[in-house]
């Protein structure tokens, strides 16, 4: 399994009613084993996950299933991430 850095920015389609559906989604994540880090930006802008997964794509597949992507809330980028130090 490989490390992707997931960044949900939001878009002005942001309404906090996703908010809940979202971390219950990360709970499920999580407890499948896939969900490392997750935390919100300060400024409001967003927040980031690390999730674990055997390709990007199959990163992708799963990050988009994530309510505040499937409701336009957020735009998703993901990356691998090679963590160097």
């Amino acid at each position: 399994m490989r490390k992707y850095l997931v960044l949900a920015m939001r878009t002005p389609r942001f309404d906090s009613s996703v908010a809940q559906p979202h971390r219950e989604w990360l709970e499920v994540v999580r407890a499948n084993g896939q969900l490392v880090e997750t935390g919100k930006f300060t400024d409001g802008s967003g927040g980031a996950y690390v999730i674990l997964a055997e390709s990007l794509d199959a990163a992708r597949d799963l990050v988009f299933t994530d309510p505040i992507h499937t409701t336009g809330a957020s735009e998703l980028t993901v990356y691998e991430w090679e963590i160097t130090g």
